[in-house]
């Protein structure tokens, strides 16, 4: 009985998931996104060795250039080259994104399943959790953790990898609340299901129901989920570089190259563009991604 019960349910899986592709790629929006996606991508992984340019080499000589062929970005201050900065920003931008997103998804995720799964007093308790970190002031409370702390592990990581620690997990930590909501509303409505009550007749521990059963139905919702939140990553932690409480100046990532560069915006207003320009490209076009995968896999949405 079980094996013709994946067999039958097996091509109904891969149905709706190729009936989600065709409607993805219907978004036009969704599919330019996806290509300026992967073009940044690909430029801030293999740019750096093909524009082998240094990245912390000072030249006073060519300090503040326009852009030019030899410096397409211009130059800084410090005659630093504004193009190899940008590349290598990216990918601590991008790492530092999806590494607070995934914290922030799997405390979400485990949060609101449990809620959902379990009701009762845990539902209240956990929720209640949730509903005060959401009635906090997110952006001073960011600011305040990331002040007392930094010092402290700073002396434990480094002052690289310190920052990037803190900052990964302040950002993840302050933003599980939505995903813990859709998860647990989902969780509310799937455990209901007849499947679920099918399952509990032959045995199936809690455990089980929740990763095996349930959790599969409500992947497509933490997809679209996560991939919203890393533009949000990706903006709150230039935030933290622009006011001056995220890496290291000699860190180049898009954020602290802003903040560098807000002292120049009348001489050499290039250091603020290009890398406002990736942020900005980078954001919408996840945002575009998030919004055609929410439509694709939304089942209200099919024909």
């Amino acid at each position: 009985m079980t094996t013709t019960t994946s067999l039958i349910n097996q091509p109904q899986i891969n149905s709706l998931w190729s009936d989600a592709w065709r409607r993805f790629r219907r978004d036009k929006l969704a599919v330019l996104g996806i290509i300026v996606l992967v073009l940044i991508i690909f430029s801030i992984l293999l740019g750096p060795v093909v524009y082998s340019v240094s990245i912390s080499k000072i030249d006073f000589a060519q300090s503040s250039l326009p852009p030019s062929w030899q410096h397409p970005f211009g130059t800084n201050d410090l005659g630093q080259d504004q193009l190899a900065r940008v590349l290598f920003g990216g990918r601590i931008s991008l790492t530092v994104a999806l590494a607070a997103v995934s914290v922030a998804i799997s405390l979400g995720t485990v949060i609101g399943a449990m809620a959902g799964f379990y009701g009762g007093a845990i539902d209240i308790l956990l929720m209640r959790v949730t509903d005060l970190f959401l009635s906090l002031p997110q952006l001073p409370l960011l600011l305040l953790v990331v002040y007392l702390f930094r010092d402290s592990l700073k002396l434990v990581f480094g002052p690289e990898m310190g920052i990037f620690v803190l900052v990964v997990l302040v950002i993840g930590g302050l933003n599980w609340m939505s995903v813990a909501r859709l998860v647990r509303a989902n969780f509310l409505k799937l455990r209901s299901l007849e499947f679920v009550a099918a399952a509990t007749a032959i045995g199936a521990d809690p455990k089980r129901l929740i990763w095996v059963h349930i959790f599969p139905n409500v992947l497509g919702v933490i997809i679209v989920a996560a991939t919203l939140a890393v533009g949000d990553a990706i903006i709150t932690e230039s935030t933290l570089s622009f006011l001056g409480l995220g890496f290291p100046p000699d860190v180049p990532t898009w954020g602290q190259m802003l903040f560098t560069a807000k002292d120049y915006l009348t001489s050499a207003p290039y250091l603020a563009l290009f890398p406002g320009m990736a942020i900005f490209l980078t954001v919408l076009s996840i945002n575009y991604i998030g919004d055609g995968l929410r439509d694709a896999l939304d089942p209200k949405t099919r024909r």
